[in-house]
């Protein structure tokens, strides 16, 4: 068995990433889930690029603030409370936008914790 209480707080931030992030997942040592922490000013986007996955699903859920995400659909608001899904092969681009008067915190879900990453161009 195995069990560990992780304060995001206590974490160093990730290096070299547009915004926020703490590996909550990594910390825990979870194999099959990817958890991670998002702290985004406005104009600041949390991935490095619009990208999709070949296998990956994530799930956003905003805490704070109000979460921006480009699709090639249109871009969604989604509302602290609220959760943003995005399937594999899904492009996405989560951001808080150049005008947001408010810091978005937001906790992402990813499963299988892999990395199969690509770039889109819209």
């Amino acid at each position: 068995m195995g069990y560990a209480v992780i304060d995001p707080d206590d974490l160093d931030p990730t290096p070299d990433r547009p915004c926020v992030k703490r590996a909550i997942g990594a910390r825990a040592g979870l194999e099959n889930l990817a958890v991670n922490r998002y702290e985004a000013d406005p104009g600041e986007q949390l991935p490095l690029a619009y990208h999709y996955h070949d296998e990956q699903e994530e799930l956003f859920y905003v805490l704070a603030g109000e979460l921006h995400v480009e699709t090639p659909e249109g871009v969604h608001e989604v509302l602290a409370g609220r959760c943003f899904v995005a399937e594999p092969d899904s492009p996405h681009l989560a951001y808080n936008p150049e005008d947001a008067s408010a810091t978005v915190e937001v906790l992402a879900v990813g499963a299988p914790a892999v990395d199969d990453v690509h770039a889109y161009e819209p």
